[in-house]
């Protein structure tokens, strides 16, 4: 039997009861079927979200009773945590230590971070400022939330949709990456048990090119929040221009991670193996062009290659493995097809391989690669790989080094290595990304934004800044002076008095 989507606070089938079989990326297993929504199953979740939002309880309840749902909503997700975790590892083929050590449990500090959050948002201080009467100035929910979330980190970005969404709020409609959105259905349930009013949040499984672009077309919806590849933020803009909604990206990425001529090299390496080949590569942060001092370079790369073999690849579920297949096999042809083009375009393939790993022969697993002797111009030096592919650049002075890190369309996240603090702050203010790490990469928490600038998108997730994106102010004036006819009327008739 499938499982159902939420749409209006009930578990429902598509309207046309087609389904998507969701399958695991490690042995090709049936895991569940899920309803396969159209544009008509869309718009049934986004009236029912409008219907919350323009008569229901959430948007008129204080913040702290939004919160208290937040709260049991963590509360019912930290109990379920050793099944969701395995449920996300089997459907995304992430490891579980990743899953229920990381992902999962920072998912739900997230919510709890959110649950007081909500309760510190403020507008402007009100004021006399024209002489006759009181100007408020209100932050108030923008409305309906179409949030669509990617495969990747399929619970952990629901999260970080939805939650400040959801606190400020508005109500939300969710669309989870048709490949990946088990545990997203799940979040949907604990909300709900939890005691958010119906139509508040509505999940609705199917694909983009109906679900997700009814999201973005319809009227009824207010705002649209996308955690996706860049290509995708670029249709969602257009497709939200036809009705000039709000759109909210955090987008593709092609981190650098720069390498100093004092750095530490042994705590570089491990920083490297660990934010390059996280999650299998399949991160928007992934520092996966390692931008290296000459004078170091080869022998960054020597002991790269040493740990690069150490790597564990495997089952998913098993806590001995370091990296599980990628999402899917259409998704690992692109990678395999990338490395194939490193190869081509002159770049030196020193670790892994252009075919997929034959003791792996049913899962879409990738060999961990390195590239050397890579050129700035590159494609797998330009192009999101999405993959465990690492690419390794040389430069000889500071300005080179800025100029090859910024030098691509991307502007998410990156990271500088080096003992000096003058170099590192120099560093850190020029480079154009939105996350700017010193001798490590990749640790965020609840309470620090993250977004890009340039081709990966704006606005932010987390922290206290991603309230902003889903709110609007109001500007309410009170005249104190009980006048009929005011001095300045006569702008528009009569005299001045």
């Amino acid at each position: 039997m499938a499982l159902k989507m939420l749409i209006g606070g009930e578990w429902v089938a598509a309207g046309s009861e087609a389904t998507t079989q969701v399958t695991s990326p490690y042995d090709g297993a049936k895991l569940e079927a899920v309803p396969r929504g159209a544009r008509e199953d869309a718009r049934r979740a986004i009236d029912a979200a409008r219907e919350a939002f323009d008569k229901g309880p959430w948007p008129r309840l204080p913040p702290k009773a939004r919160g208290e749902v937040f709260l049991k909503a963590a509360q019912i997700l930290t109990q379920r945590l050793p099944q969701l975790g395995e449920l996300e590892s089997r459907n995304q083929g992430k490891t579980i230590k990743q899953a229920l050590d990381a992902d999962l449990p920072f998912s739900v500090d997230n919510l709890v971070f959110y649950a007081g959050a909500g309760r510190t948002l403020e507008a402007k201080s009100p004021g006399e400022f024209t002489g006759e009467g009181t100007t408020i100035f209100r932050r108030e929910p923008v409305g309906v939330v179409a949030s669509i979330t990617p495969w990747n980190y399929p619970f952990m970005m629901a999260v970080w949709k939805i939650g400040p969404a959801l606190i400020t709020g508005n109500t939300v409609v969710l669309k989870p990456a048709s490949w990946t959105p088990l545990t997203t259905l799940e979040l949907g349930r604990a909300f709900q048990e939890a005691g958010l009013p119906a139509g508040a949040l509505n999940v609705v499984t199917g694909p983009g090119d109906e679900v997700g672009d009814e999201l973005s077309r319809n009227p009824k919806v207010d705002l649209v929040s996308l955690t996706g590849d860049t290509a995708t933020g670029r249709k969602i803009m257009e497709a939200a221009s036809h009705t000039v909604k709000r759109v909210q990206l955090e987008l593709g990425g092609k981190a650098p991670f720069v390498v100093f001529e004092d750095a530490d090299i042994s705590a570089a390496v491990e920083g490297a193996i660990v934010a390059g080949y996280v999650n299998g590569g399949q991160d928007c942060t992934a520092a996966t062009r390692l931008i290296v001092h000459e004078k170091v370079r080869a022998k960054f790369v020597e002991r790269l290659l040493e740990r690069v073999a150490t790597i564990r690849l495997g089952d998913p579920l098993s806590r001995k493995t370091d990296l599980g297949p990628l999402v899917h096999a259409t998704h690992q042809k692109r990678v395999l097809e990338f490395v194939e083009k490193g190869k081509d375009e002159g770049a030196k393939l020193v670790a892994g391989s252009t075919e997929a790993p034959k003791d792996y022969p049913h899962g879409s697993f990738v060999r961990p690669a390195v590239f050397d002797s890579v050129a700035p111009d590159m494609a797998i030096a330009q192009k999101e790989v999405f993959g465990p592919v690492l690419d390794v650049l040389e430069f000889s002075t500071f300005d080179q080094a800025l100029e090859i890190a910024n030098g691509v369309e991307y502007g998410l996240a990156g990271s500088v290595w080096t003992n000096d603090l003058r170099t590192a702050i120099k560093a850190a203010n020029a480079l154009r990304f939105g996350d700017v790490w010193v001798n490590d990469h990749l640790p965020l928490g609840s309470e620090t934004p993250h977004g890009g600038f340039k081709q990966s998108g704006f606005g932010k997730d987390l922290g206290t800044d991603s309230l902003l994106d889903y709110t609007a102010i109001k500007n309410i004036y009170v005249d104190l002076t009980g006048q009929a006819r005011k001095g300045w009327h006569y702008l528009t008739y009569g005299d001045p008095a």
